[in-house]
């Protein structure tokens, strides 16, 4: 690998120990690191990756970052980028589920974290702001944004999020005429990793029927679940509540809870909090069950997202080059910026509406827009804030 490649690890690594608030903030962190500072691709390429992974189902900050290291290095460095940004939150809620007994035994409190929330919601605000001053340009596209953050906002189901994107998509395509032709539009699609998908949910399935041993079901559940999950980790939370707690019962109500408060106090994928189910769910296996319930289900929750994001992105270049997708890209920054808009909104229904989370909120949206203060020093002070204020 090169020096660039090295750097770009880094980067990684970085984003994977600060980047908080889920895939809406995380954004907001790539373009000031990935775009702004390192300039491995433009502002446009990250918001058209973006879009293009929430088409897809599976984790999106997850996907997107994979398909940022493949543009900047190919196949290998992608692999890479996706092991450096899952491993820290991977050990971590692993060792949150290892323990997890002894914390709900002494009812250990989690108020220190209260800042989090509206810091995040914060980081989402930015991210919103910056997104939209940048790709909003036509009457079309204000039209297009203003009405996926509404739609978003009132329907926030996972299905919602790819038919907006594709309806936006296809407005704006039919002014195709408007883009110059361009030639060499030649597709070679490389179909391996769309038959890796399909062949491993049905293998999966079929190994787990046959044997009914747990490791195996976890991975086929987990896998299933990432293969079907559209809009990112606040859709997985009711799944994974309804199958492995009131259905399966592999964890109490109040594991479940006190795991997920602490999955959204760390940094990295959301989706990580299923690595933590899967290390409670093998308890009964002892210590080395649980690693390797933990193991099946990181592994479960994130092949298919990779499996989808590295079939699409070997030949989404040449795709692009066509004047009809090339004219749909429009509509898709336009309605990624409004869902965006509307996750500001959601995101911040479960926080206290007091006027001191409303301050946080305004001042870290004014941290981001008028200093170079990094995010991560933004957490971390406001942890601090959460353990020195009563």
């Amino acid at each position: 690998m090169s020096l660039r490649h090295y750097i770009f690890l880094k980067d990684v690594l970085k984003l994977a120990l600060t980047a908080f608030g889920g895939p809406q903030a995380h954004i907001a962190m790539i373009l000031k690191l990935m775009v702004e500072k390192r300039r491995y691709l433009t502002e446009k390429d990250l918001i058209e990756l973006n879009a293009l992974c929430q088409i897809l189902p599976g984790p999106t900050s997850t996907q997107t970052l994979t398909a940022i290291g493949y543009r900047v290095g190919g196949a290998n460095l992608a692999y890479l980028t996706l092991i450096v940004w899952i491993t820290p939150t991977a050990l971590f809620m692993t060792a949150v589920g290892l323990a997890m007994t002894y914390l709900t035994r002494h009812n250990i409190s989690l108020h220190f974290l209260r800042f989090i929330q509206p810091i995040a919601v914060g980081f989402v605000a930015f991210a919103a702001y910056r997104i939209s001053t940048k790709v909003i340009a036509t009457k079309t596209s204000i039209f297009l944004m203003a009405t996926s953050a509404i739609i978003s906002y009132f329907f926030n189901s996972p299905w919602v999020f790819p038919a907006l994107l594709l309806a936006g998509a296809f407005t704006t395509s039919l002014r195709f005429r408007k883009h110059p032709k361009e030639q060499n539009k030649k597709l070679n699609i490389d179909w391996r990793n769309f038959i890796l998908f399909g062949a491993v949910l049905i293998f999966a399935a079929a190994l787990g029927g046959a044997t009914r041993w747990l490791p195996v079901r976890l991975f086929e559940n987990f896998y299933r679940n990432g293969s079907l999950i559209f809009g990112g980790g606040q859709v997985l939370i009711p799944l994974m509540y309804t199958e492995f707690v009131e259905f399966k019962r592999y964890l109490t109500s109040q594991e479940f809870l006190s795991g997920y408060a602490l999955a959204q106090a760390i940094p990295g994928p959301t989706f990580i909090f299923c690595t933590y189910i899967g290390t409670l769910a093998m308890r009964g296996y002892g210590f080395w069950g649980q690693m390797l319930g933990s193991f099946v289900a990181t592994t479960g929750i994130f092949l298919p997202g990779t499996f989808l994001i590295f079939f699409i992105i070997r030949f989404w270049e040449e795709l692009k080059k066509y004047r009809f997708i090339k004219a749909s890209l429009e509509g898709i920054n336009a309605v990624s910026s409004g869902m965006v808009c509307a996750a500001a909104l959601l995101l911040f229904h479960p926080i206290e509406s007091s006027a001191l989370n409303i301050a946080v909120i305004l001042i870290t949206f004014g941290l981001l827009l008028r200093t170079k203060i990094p995010p991560y020093a933004v957490i971390f002070t406001g942890i601090l804030a959460g353990v020195i204020i009563p």
